[in-house]
Formats: structure tokens, C-alpha cells, sequence
């Protein structure tokens, strides 16, 4: 039998990638908002899409739920400041 710790370390891998790809979600939408052009905001467009699909796998490696919420409510977080950005953009371009 292995030992709880590895045994933990190994199943909240999800959830580490799903904190990791929020983190650099949120450093490209930072980026796009210092940098607004359209190649930032597909940067962070595409960022948002690979964080989202982390933060659904995350539950799978969980254990007991343990930084599933947290990765949820970044991610939200995120995706407000990029639609924001993008309302700011479009005022912009009209």
C-alpha cells in the first residue's frame, strides 16, 4: 500500500493544473488589459479556454473537493476581467 502522502500528492494533480491554468489565464488577461490589441486578447481568449477545461477535470483528481471551489471562483474572477476588457474594447471600436 502506498503511503497517503503520495497517494494525495498524485491525485490533486488535477487540481494543480486547474490552479496553474487559471494563474496564467490571469496573467494574460493582466497583459491584455496593459496591452489591449487583438493579439492579447486572443492570447488570453485562448488562455480562458484551455483554464476552463482544466477547472472541469479538476473534481476528477480531487480529494474530497479540495481546491475544486477555488479554482471555480478564479476562474470566474478571470472571466469578468476579460469580458469587462472586452466591453471596454468594443466601446472602443464603435
Amino acid at each position: 500500500m502506498k503511503p497517503h502522502y503520495e497517494s494525495s500528492l498524485r491525485t490533486n494533480s488535477t487540481v494543480d493544473q486547474a490552479q496553474d491554468s487559471v494563474t496564467r489565464l490571469h496573467n494574460a488577461v493582466s497583459q491584455a488589459m496593459s496591452h489591449p490589441n487583438e493579439q492579447m486578447l486572443a492570447q488570453a481568449e485562448n488562455s480562458l479556454e484551455h483554464a476552463e477545461e482544466a477547472v472541469r477535470h479538476a473534481p476528477e483528481g480531487s480529494v474530497d473537493g479540495h481546491g475544486v471551489e477555488l479554482a471555480e471562483d478564479r476562474l470566474a474572477d478571470e472571466q469578468e476581467r476579460l469580458a469587462g476588457l472586452k466591453q471596454q474594447l468594443g466601446q472602443f471600436e464603435n
